[in-house]
């Protein structure tokens, strides 16, 4: 007969508490610093884990993302779930966080999960937004949310070139990672829009590698200004060629997590 350690009858009497959380990423390191050697001080992961550990006054206490965004990254709405032993009401929970965090992370939903929720376990989707203004002058106060284009780049090439991308590829030649198990996934779909002087890139996708993302929006930029061909997708995939630089990454959202 199995028996249970004294950690997992300790973690199963344990509330799990998922948050729902918005945040600029401008000046953090993204939501955690994946290096051996790397500090997790300024990151978006370190602040909420040090209000918690005050709020709840548990020193060892594990936060689990949807996705990791990476430096300079925004996020409309991230997932995590933690556990803890605190009777706080989630309402509580909610007002306590906003009240301690910094004004650029906020806290705008707190709900009683499941014991077995995991934020990035069950993720089923994940989607990205990349917000482009277009002018001939940048605007002063979206220049730190956008990224600014002087001319608008053809959408019917980024579009074209999307649908290369849609379905299930080894997408390791769009990505920075240096270890995975696994470098195949699935894009959904890519929707380009524009209206008046902004652009939006939509790229919803079962899950991304290291700076996929980016690696994508800034090979389909490159297209769309005429840099590029779309027949270059088919060739980076082959690993012929390599995409182009990473886009910007404040204009870059994180918007939704699907479970």
């Amino acid at each position: 007969m199995f028996k249970k350690d004294k950690k997992t009858e300790e973690t199963e009497h344990l509330r799990n508490i998922r948050l729902t959380i918005e945040y600029d990423g401008s000046r953090y390191q993204g939501w955690a610093r994946l290096g051996k050697d790397e500090s997790n001080a300024n990151t978006i992961s370190s602040k909420i884990l040090e209000v918690l550990k005050k709020m709840t006054g548990e020193s060892q206490i594990e936060l689990n993302c949807g996705c990791r965004t990476e430096v300079g990254v925004h996020a409309y709405a991230q997932i995590v779930n933690f556990k803890t032993a605190s009777d706080m009401k989630t309402l509580d929970i909610k007002h306590y966080l906003n009240r301690y965090l910094p004004m650029d992370i906020a806290v705008i939903d707190v709900k009683e999960a499941l014991a077995r929720f995991h934020a990035q376990l069950n993720a089923l989707s994940k989607t990205y937004v990349y917000r482009m203004t277009i002018d001939d002058v940048p605007s002063v106060f979206d220049r730190k949310y956008t990224y600014h284009c002087f001319k608008t780049p053809n959408k019917s090439y980024m579009q074209q070139a999307a649908a290369l991308l849609i379905g299930s590829h080894d997408f390791q030649n769009f990505s920075s990672a240096k270890k995975s198990k696994s470098t195949t996934r699935q894009i959904y779909d890519i929707e380009i829009y524009s209206a008046g002087q902004e652009m939006q890139i939509l790229i919803h996708a079962d899950d991304f590698l290291h700076n996929m993302a980016r690696l994508i929006i800034g090979t389909l930029l490159d297209i769309g200004f005429g840099t590029r061909a779309k027949e270059d997708i088919k060739d980076i995939f082959a690993g012929i060629q390599t995409p182009s630089a990473p886009c910007d990454p404040k204009g870059l959202y994180l918007q939704e997590i699907s479970y």
